[in-house]
């Protein structure tokens, strides 16, 4: 393909679209990233991560900014365009019932990420890995969740074997009354492994609107780039929308064009088949 001279805004996921389940950056992905922006594209990423969780090596590919978690967060050439963060009230609700539960979880938030003490030794049974993997994945996080109630974007619980978010969501909607929005995510491809508590109105399609209008860009400069349901709001709000070949059917089916795994060259072969290296 013709490499595509214009300038456009790439929005990319991370989990499982930048980096693979080992949270690594394959090393075809991180060449293309850079020449991209070598070319004259902007480099966003888009994800449910806070900026506490966005790490120097994510920096150093180039980023011009970052939507994050999952779109109450908007951040280009270093300046905030938009934050909102959960009602304190909100979080101290939600903190009692996980606790209730014995849930282990983390409040995501833009100045650190607080866990409970005991979840890197759960959420390694959980995934069948170490605690020391577990630990390796989050490198910032303080095992301390007394902390940062004032700036959660959102919080995420580790839910035990065999349980399923359609097991919790009557009690859950019951204990926040419509407050709150609930999904899930995993680690890897196996589903609901975590849980989330989030925004109600936030989703990865209000930080593409809220960055695209401070980039005065259209809609058809935007591409779009995933691999999990939480990007259908942003692949929806995109130009053209890339999704990488591990995602689920219902992810696929609204893709422009469909690339290889995360773990299988995926993102550099989409930017090649797009023009844009």
């Amino acid at each position: 393909m013709t490499t595509r001279t214009t300038p456009h805004v790439l929005l990319l996921d991370v989990d499982g679209t930048i980096v693979d389940y080992d949270t690594s950056v394959p090393g075809s992905a991180a060449d293309s990233l850079r020449r991209a922006k070598a070319n004259g594209h902007r480099l966003f990423i888009c994800t449910g991560r806070a900026k506490a969780e966005v790490y120097p090596h994510l920096w150093e590919l180039g980023l011009d900014g970052m939507i994050g978690g999952n779109g109450s967060y908007v951040e280009v050439d270093g300046h905030v365009v938009h934050h909102q963060v959960l009602d304190q009230s909100l979080v101290e609700q939600a903190i009692a019932w996980l606790e209730e539960r014995d849930l282990p979880f983390y409040l995501e938030c833009n100045s650190g990420l607080f866990g409970s003490p005991d979840l890197p030794e759960r959420a390694a049974r959980r995934l069948g890995r170490s605690p020391e993997w577990v630990r390796s994945i989050f490198p910032a996080m303080v095992y301390d969740t007394s902390r940062g109630h004032y700036d959660v974007n959102k919080i995420s619980f580790l839910m035990a074997d065999g349980m399923s978010l359609v097991d919790l969501l009557p009690d859950l909607q019951e204990r926040f009354d419509g407050r709150a929005s609930v999904g899930s995510w995993s680690a890897n491809t196996e589903p609901d492994q975590f849980g989330e508590i989030g925004q109600l109105g936030i989703s990865k399609e209000i930080g593409v609107r809220a960055l695209a209008e401070h980039l005065g860009a259209r809609t058809e400069e935007l591409i779009g780039f995933g691999d999990a349901r939480s990007d259908i709001p942003m692949l929806r709000a995109c130009g053209t929308a890339v999704v990488m070949g591990q995602a689920p059917d219902e992810v696929k089916a609204l893709a422009d064009l469909v690339t290889a795994p995360v773990d299988h060259d995926g993102l550099a072969k989409a930017f090649a088949e797009l023009g844009l290296v």
